[in-house]
């Protein structure tokens, strides 16, 4: 019996540009783990196959202070997916599993370290976005050795080779808080092939002299210091409301399967996450739809569409009750013939989004020539956008701005 059991993918970021409101929060309630429990919390092991891995680990500060830093990545989540979607390896999109983690926040134990694994390394992206939309700021005291010690010892990092596996930490105090040395954190990353950026909130020299640059140079990372309060700047599109309308009918294709609670568990989460991403900007709604008709974007072990990409015999693998309510009363041919109509589907509004997609890209790179005259510090998403695609040509994929 083939079950559902495993989690989703994830990334972070969308930057597009137009004054915007600040953003609305969607609190989502988060069960609070020990960081002591067993490592190995994902239900599906690392993919083993042909296809490249990218196993990407974000640590959020939720101190204090730091209601932008976490306002900058929910506004650019999908940005950020999107850059993975660009890249290629042996002509293959790769495998993306991205974890989320917390730390200094004093809602979470001291004893632990102010520290909480919000998402194990997942390939389920609304699993992902739940977790970030569930974040809130408490004051606290910030371990960055500690927090990086924890994703190396708890997350099943891909043992595949030539992957791509990398740290994104941000924070703003010193570097060098807590009792876990961050030097021998670093040391320990870099030696399992696990790349460490550094993405320091404030001016650059405070970075430098909190040690920031000299954890990332450490485990051959990058160094950013971006002003995390700066507001995210939107630009309406001509093409944007027609992408957003067409969200509605890309769902109405997928065909969740699992049991009945994981099922209706499926379903909700993505309206769920859609939300999220509308109350947050329209810019990030519309990234997150054409997130949704690239190849990041895959739910593959829970919907039909997906999973037949990579198994023409899905429906024989999965028990009857475990189908879509509507395939159930349905004969194996009629089953066989209800797919093929969603794979066909799909792929046409898939199509038509990603049409519109790159005519948004050629608007908008205009557009951001035409204001270029914004100075500051980069934004979250800016650093992020930025590391991926260096890193990900560094090691060995192909991608496109």
């Amino acid at each position: 019996m083939l079950r559902v059991t495993s989690f989703l993918t994830a990334a972070l970021i969308l930057s597009a540009l137009t004054p915007t409101a600040k953003a609305k929060d969607t609190k989502v309630v988060i069960t609070v783990e020990s960081p002591k429990q067993v490592a190995l919390e994902t239900e599906k092991p690392p993919f083993s196959g042909k296809r490249a891995s990218v196993d990407v680990a974000i640590l959020l500060d939720t101190s204090n202070s730091m209601d932008g830093l976490i306002n900058q990545a929910k506004d650019q989540l999908w940005t950020i997916v999107q850059q993975f979607a660009k890249a290629k390896k042996n002509g293959q999109t790769p495998v993306l599993r991205v974890a989320l983690f917390e730390y200094g926040n004093t809602r979470l134990p001291a004893s632990e370290g102010y520290i909480r694994q919000a998402v194990p390394l997942t390939d389920d992206l609304d699993k992902l976005s739940e977790a970030l939309f569930g974040l809130s700021t408490n004051g606290g005291d910030e371990y960055c050795g500690q927090v990086i010690d924890e994703a190396i010892t708890r997350l099943d990092w891909s043992k595949e080779p030539n992957g791509y596996k990398v740290i994104f930490i941000a924070g703003n105090e010193p570097f060098t808080q807590g009792t876990v040395d961050y030097q021998k954190a670093c040391g320990r990353a870099i030696q399992s092939g696990v790349v460490v950026n550094t993405i320091h909130c404030g001016s650059n020299q405070e970075g430098i002299n909190g040690k920031w640059q000299h954890a990332a140079s450490l485990a051959e990372g990058e160094f950013f210091n971006i002003d995390q309060d700066r507001a995210v700047v939107h630009i309406k599109c001509p093409q944007d409301e027609i992408i957003i309308r067409l969200n509605a009918e890309l769902n109405k294709t997928y065909l969740w399967y699992g049991d009945r609670k994981e099922k209706a568990s499926f379903a909700r989460n993505q309206i769920a996450q859609d939300s999220n991403a509308q109350a947050t900007s329209e810019s990030s709604a519309v990234g997150r739809v054409i997130t949704k008709a690239g190849k990041a974007y895959s739910n593959r072990s829970r919907d039909l569409v997906d999973s037949f990409a990579e198994d023409k015999e899905i429906l024989t693998k999965v028990d009857s009750e475990e189908l879509p309510d509507a395939l159930q009363a349905m004969s194996p041919a009629q089953r066989q013939t209800h797919l093929a109509e969603m794979v066909a589907k799909r792929a046409k509004v898939q199509q038509k989004i990603n049409r519109l997609a790159a005519e948004r890209k050629v608007f908008l790179k205009k557009e951001r020539q035409r204001l270029a005259t914004e100075t500051g510090r980069d934004t979250l998403g800016d650093a992020v956008v930025a590391a991926i695609q260096r890193q990900l040509i560094k090691s060995g994929f192909e991608t496109t701005p």
